[in-house]
């Protein structure tokens, strides 16, 4: 309950001074927090839900688990091999140095107006993070291990499920949270253009027809959705460290 308290506090906070500050605004791009909060009802319908946030969220889930899935099998070839990283490093270092968002054009002459090139959008966003932190983290891996393993003539499917990934997984599971929110960004990126759905293009359907309230509500609706996104993987999080996080508090004992 407490932990709970301190994570809704800032936000009440915030909230509230947003309200009274914007009370009896007149401006017409800024309008009370009151007039957005009464929007919600007739703009977010049950209708609008299926029609735009559920394909935003299906090419999301879509997108960033192909990042992650790639991200963590190209990490596990290229942070295993020394030769790999040796060949690789130019490459990944040229093609991280690119800003996704400059690739939507590429892609839309590439793949056209479709769900596959918002998916790819995301994806290009999102596995860098996995995939930089899942080198690291295999190339971190414990020595000591590593010859016990040789020792005892671990290999295969053996080795890379009860060693290597076992040791690459907390580092595998920051890469996968960065990922997350640059993967929402790269979501709404990809719905800005040539698309009559999602929630990307709803908010600026909603600014080009100066509905601003109708606007900000949307803002409101993708920032919960984030919201919802990271509690989820929280709980994946402490499912899949458990042994991790047992292991840091009796060494903290």
């Amino acid at each position: 309950m407490r932990r709970l308290l301190l994570a809704v506090a800032l936000p009440v906070v915030l909230l509230a001074a947003w309200w009274f500050a914007s009370a009896g605004s007149t401006d017409f791009y800024q309008p009370p927090l009151e007039t957005i909060v009464r929007a919600f009802p007739d703009t977010w319908t049950p209708h609008r839900l299926r029609a735009d946030v559920l394909p935003s969220v299906l090419r999301l889930v879509a997108g960033y688990g192909l990042a992650v899935v790639l991200g963590v099998a190209l990490g596990l070839a290229i942070g295993g091999s020394r030769t790999m990283r040796a060949v690789c490093e130019p490459v990944l270092e040229f093609l991280r140095a690119v800003p996704p968002p400059m690739l939507v054009p590429v892609l839309i002459l590439l793949a056209g107006f479709t769900d596959r090139t918002k998916i790819l959008v995301i994806v290009f966003g999102a596995i860098w993070p996995v995939l930089l932190n899942t080198v690291e983290g295999v190339r971190g891996a414990d020595e000591v291990l590593a010859d016990t393993c040789r020792t005892y003539r671990i290999r295969g499917g053996l080795r890379l499920r009860a060693f290597v990934l076992r040791a690459a997984s907390p580092q595998i599971v920051v890469g996968a949270r960065q990922a997350l929110s640059i993967a929402i960004i790269m979501m709404v990126i990809g719905e800005l253009l040539g698309t009559t759905n999602g929630l990307g293009y709803v908010i600026i359907d909603f600014q080009r027809t100066y509905q601003i309230p109708q606007m900000w509500s949307g803002v409101f609706v993708l920032g919960l959705l984030g919201v919802a996104l990271s509690a989820l993987f929280a709980l994946a999080e402490r499912r899949i460290l458990h042994w991790y996080h047992g292991r840091n508090a009796v060494a903290r004992r």
